[in-house]
């Protein structure tokens, strides 16, 4: 139940941005939050991330289902049921399907979130681009945890001493 409530959650925060930005904004508009640093910027994304695939929209959109059914069909597989993997899980889903909602209703993804240093632009964002790369690296940080505990847990059994 909490990763679906995480994945409601932040799927309507995400398009309720996304509605904010295309009305409030022009295409290409920038507007300094943190001037050097930060600006909000409506773009109209085809591709994936960076602009990756450009005009794909039905490619991704197919792998957008893909991923998230095998998330869903596969859960019991990839993500235990501790707080880590299963709020993993629901940010991981929260962002697929945020995304996916854009690229079915108006074959772009909405982005806005636009950091930049000098001459380095990094590609704009959006909430659920960042719920993604959130989860995976929750996920990431999850798996690590409980390998280094069964690493340990291995050792304490191999010496006949308790786990720590």
């Amino acid at each position: 139940m909490l990763p679906l409530s995480i994945a409601i959650v932040l799927t309507v925060l995400d398009q309720l941005t996304k509605v904010i930005v295309c009305r409030s904004f022009l295409l290409y508009e920038a507007v300094p939050v943190i001037p050097g640093l930060f600006n909000l910027r409506y773009i109209q994304n085809t591709g994936a991330a960076w602009g990756m695939f450009a005009g794909g929209h039905y490619w991704l959109s197919g792998l957008s289902l893909v991923v998230l059914a095998g998330l869903v069909m596969f859960q019991r597989h990839f993500f235990n049921r501790t707080l880590l993997d299963q709020c993993a899980f629901g940010i991981m889903m929260g962002g697929i399907i945020g995304n996916l909602i854009d690229r079915v209703r108006l074959s772009y993804v909405v982005d806005f979130l636009d950091f930049h240093w000098n001459d380095a632009h990094f590609p704009a964002f959006n909430v659920a681009d960042a719920a993604i790369c959130s989860g995976v690296a929750l996920y990431m940080l999850s798996q690590g945890l409980q390998a280094r505990r069964q690493r340990r847990i291995s050792a304490a059994a191999a010496s006949g001493g308790p786990a720590s």
